[in-house]
């Protein structure tokens, strides 16, 4: 029975993420370092691409991780944080973009493109229905035809 309840406590712990902040980089101030984690949480590691630096074993991300929370003893703003980061490493660098004129056109695009497919369509069974132009059959047609279907 013992073994059971080890075993389930095991698997239920398992799949817990390890988070990659060393001890060696947590700042004494619980208010400080709960700051950090959180903007550690919000930048991706430009190794790993799609991990936060606070989930990653990168060098690049641990030097990041110092960075923020060197800015943030210094008494920067979450915002003035984020904001140096960005400077430094560029847009790429936060996991969730800012809005702005060109995420919008981003995520605006594939329908853009469906409107534009759609019209390009349109206008072209429009021209080829006009293109066809409708004869009337011959009369050695219409004989022909009129053999054909038994009348």
């Amino acid at each position: 029975m013992l073994a059971r309840i080890v075993l389930g406590l095991f698997l239920l712990l398992a799949p817990v993420p390890a988070f990659a902040v060393n001890p060696d980089e947590v700042l004494k101030d619980p208010v400080l370092e709960e700051r950090a984690r959180a903007l550690s949480g919000q930048l991706r590691c430009m190794v790993c691409q799609n991990q936060s630096i606070d989930d990653s074993n990168a060098e690049l991300a641990k030097d990041l991780r110092l960075l923020v929370r060197e800015r943030i003893v210094r008494g920067d703003s979450d915002r003035q944080v984020i904001d140096y980061v960005v400077s430094r490493y560029g847009e790429f660098v936060l996991l969730k973009p800012r809005l702005s004129g060109k995420t919008m056109l981003l995520w605006a695009m594939p329908a853009l493109l469906l409107v534009l497919g759609a019209v390009a369509l349109a206008l072209t069974l429009r021209r080829r229905r006009a293109s066809v132009v409708e004869q009337p059959l011959t009369d050695g047609e219409k004989a022909r035809l009129d053999a054909l279907l038994g009348e």
